[in-house]
């Protein structure tokens, strides 16, 4: 653990997600191929006079970069899905498959129907015990929350119960009558940090927030006025563009800066 900014006092602790609680990395390669084998068959179905020619290699066809043209017509029809992981792909999906001739109504169906298979995988691993330890034991002295850019789902992942809040970036449906959709964007633009605190009805000074990412989390979590742990232990995040006030090797490293007791992990 390095420090290089004071600590003050801290009232309640943020948590990025995606390589933070867990390596994210592999799983994400993992379903990078089991997509790929997904839609060369799903094609090869809907399209089986035109398979031959449209999958000379059906292992590598349907990866990142045949969707990528898809993602960017996407965004830029609606530069707001840009901030919304789940929109975006469903989006992506959809206009993939009207781009190969795909019925209309049956893209909508086929796009939704991958986007759901995607996120039965996507949240489909094992949190380290170490991380379920850690945040057991910090629930019990602090209020935890979960800020993500990402769509992980916390409940399969067997983690939400440690978290009084869960925000996920993108298009939010309003609370109570109040039934309007408004939209939260991914770190590091402020409007998660700013929730956050508002609910928790504290300074933004007197939330922690660890993450991995230099920009997203850190210099986002800064700029919004927050304390900041950076992570960088599986080398995915982007470069820090401001000190942040500690460094940590590994997140179970927080129960020493934190507990009185240290977690024996």
């Amino acid at each position: 653990m390095q420090f290089y900014r004071r600590l003050t006092t801290i009232k309640a602790i943020s948590f990025d997600l995606d390589d933070t609680l867990y390596n994210n990395r592999p799983v994400m390669l993992a379903i990078e191929k089991q997509m790929v084998h997904y839609f060369t068959e799903k094609f090869a179905t809907l399209l089986p006079d035109k398979a031959p020619e449209l999958v000379p290699e059906p292992k590598q066809v349907f990866n990142r970069r045949f969707w990528a043209p898809y993602r960017q017509q996407a965004i830029a029809t609606t530069p707001e899905l840009a901030h919304d992981v789940v929109r975006v792909r469903y989006e992506t999906y959809r206009l993939g498959l009207l781009a190969q001739s795909i019925p209309a109504a049956e893209a909508v169906k086929e796009a939704q129907a991958g986007l759901d298979y995607f996120i039965s995988l996507r949240s489909d691993f094992i949190v380290p015990k170490a991380s379920h330890e850690l945040l057991a034991a910090l629930s019990k002295k602090y209020p935890l929350v979960a800020i993500s850019n990402g769509n992980v789902d916390t409940k399969a992942l067997g983690i939400d119960h440690y978290f009084q809040h869960i925000y996920h970036a993108g298009f939010q449906t309003g609370y109570g009558d109040d039934k309007s959709e408004y939209q939260l964007r991914q770190k590091p633009a402020p409007d998660m940090f700013t929730l956050v605190c508002a609910q928790l009805a504290i300074p933004a000074e007197q939330l922690l927030h660890v993450g991995d990412c230099g920009f997203a989390d850190i210099h986002g979590a800064l700029n919004a006025g927050c304390q900041t742990a950076w992570l960088p232990q599986y080398g995915v995040g982007k470069a820090l563009q401001q000190i942040p006030h500690i460094e940590l090797l590994q997140v179970s490293e927080l129960s020493q800066l934190l507990l009185k007791k240290p977690l024996s992990l």
